[in-house]
């Protein structure tokens, strides 16, 4: 009878190693804003639909160090795979190199490392489609192509949100070029209240201004708060990222104009299937149906991974949206 018990307790030991032995790591810019919150919960479900260990972490604030110190606490416990959004991808690039000498699968999610260290970069839209689309709502919101804008971003450093100004604005010179940039994008460091005092500020300096997009999801909240407070709403459009919970009240008072952006839980879940896969010899192929999400797109590179076009919320359509 011991002896059956031994085996029995072995057997469970066994199950309970095998059942958690994959660990993914994902590790947002920072934890606490609506955006990687709603992130967080599509990644525990997928963990949970899968059965495997997820591990939602990162930094309080969007710092570079302390992802990176993060990083390496957790290659001391032991990890499979990391999943990272990085605050500054040359600063988190030594680390990451170290992470695939030790056999971590690395891949990117939200914003992008630098090509080299990661298997996999996945992708929440096409970043050259979505960076035009924001500036023909910029466009549309205003009424005309000719007028003074202004751009409030979340962190300068931020992969992501570069690319997305760069391909709005090479495209604004060949289809608005009468469009004028007012002034370098303003960071917001991924604060509302921040990007409400930068708004203030370009109000001051530019009376003219006749629209102001927002890059990153709290930006184009925190714009439209000034605007709602100086009653601008038919003289400044205000367009960009934002979640539709947040947006619906700035949306309704006509504050905010649009807002342009994806559901993050299904990004969530599409990153932790996408290492799933990858750490079982699970082939990730364009067109491939991910659970939750729907069939992705990969590009020819083999590494971009992208999970589908743009949603817009308004006043007519924001309370359709629940995240």
């Amino acid at each position: 009878m011991k002896k059956v018990l031994s085996l029995v307790l072995l057997l469970s030991l066994v199950l309970c190693v095998a059942a958690s032995a994959e660990t993914i790591v994902v590790m947002p810019k920072l934890v606490g804003i609506p955006y990687f919150n709603a992130s967080q919960v599509g990644a525990e479900a997928a963990g949970k639909e899968l059965g495997i260990d997820v591990i939602y972490t990162g930094p309080t604030e969007g710092d570079a160090a302390q992802q990176v110190q993060m990083i390496e606490d957790l290659l001391i416990r032991g990890i499979d795979c990391l999943a990272i959004a990085p605050n500054d991808p040359d600063a988190v690039s030594p680390v990451l190199q170290k992470c695939k000498e030790a056999n971590v699968l690395v891949v990117d999610w939200d914003t992008t490392a630098k090509g080299g260290d990661v298997k996999y970069s996945i992708h929440q839209i096409d970043d050259k489609a979505y960076g035009e689309f924001i500036w023909d709502k910029l466009v549309e919101a205003m009424g005309t192509d000719s007028g003074e804008y202004a751009i409030v971003t979340g962190y300068l450093t931020a992969a992501n949100l570069n690319t997305w100004i760069k391909y709005g604005e090479d495209y604004a010179a060949t289809k608005y070029p009468n469009l004028k940039l007012v002034t370098d994008p303003v960071p917001s460091d991924e604060s509302a209240q921040e990007a409400y005092t930068q708004t203030l500020a370009l109000l001051a300096a530019y009376p003219d201004l006749k629209g102001i997009i927002g890059i990153s999801t709290p930006a184009p909240i925190g714009a439209a708060m000034a605007i709602q407070e100086k009653g601008l709403q038919d003289k400044v459009a205000v367009v960009g990222s934002s979640m539709p919970t947040d947006s619906a009240p700035y949306l309704k008072d006509g504050s905010l104009d649009f807002g342009i952006l994806w559901d993050p839980g299904m990004l969530g879940k599409l990153t932790v299937y996408v290492a799933h896969d990858e750490l079982n010899g699970v082939k990730i192929e364009n067109g491939m149906e991910i659970p939750g999400v729907g069939k992705i797109t990969l590009l020819d590179d083999g590494k971009t991974i992208i999970m589908g076009p743009p949603s817009v919320w308004t006043k007519d359509n924001v309370d359709q949206f629940k995240f």
